[in-house]
């Protein structure tokens, strides 16, 4: 992947459309976007008509411009994107992952240390502590299965 088009893409097959599980915590989503999130956003439309350019605008505006994406390894950028966009505490693991101090604020400091960090190193990392943190979710029984696939699927395009 080279670009946030291309992560968007490969985020969306993970995604896919219409969603609304009663054990999601999330709620009413389609493209991934919750409702909260797309009003939030300014959508005012149902939530099965969002649609996907409306998704890329906001996960552009969201979930990687505020992580300055753009500055990271293709590889990284992706991973850090997907976690982002699926929730978790990701610039916590950016900082474990890197090696930066693990205070949870993002600044300089952990963008340096991500950009100074192997980037196969730093997926695999990164990676496991996504899964420690899914693990620890009260819906694992509901979405493991689905969130494993998604990890392995991105593992996958992380060593592409």
């Amino acid at each position: 992947m080279s670009s946030f088009d291309d992560a968007f893409k490969a985020l969306i097959g993970s995604e896919g459309g219409y969603s609304f599980d009663p054990a999601d915590p999330g709620g009413e989503t389609m493209w991934g976007v919750t409702a909260r999130v797309a009003h939030a956003c300014g959508y005012t439309g149902a939530m099965k008509d969002l649609p996907l350019a409306t998704a890329k605008e906001i996960a552009k505006k969201k979930y990687w411009d505020p992580l300055l994406l753009d500055e990271f390894d293709p590889r990284v950028a992706f991973q850090i994107f997907d976690a982002n966009y699926n929730g978790g505490l990701v610039v916590l693991w950016m900082q474990k992952a890197s090696g930066a101090d693990e205070d949870g604020k993002f600044g300089q400091t952990t963008v340096d240390a991500v950009k100074a960090a192997d980037p196969l190193k730093f997926v695999m990392r990164f990676a496991a502590y996504r899964v420690r943190y899914l693990k620890g979710l009260r819906v694992w029984p509901n979405f493991s299965r689905g969130w494993m696939d998604r990890m392995a699927n991105n593992l996958l395009l992380g060593a592409a």
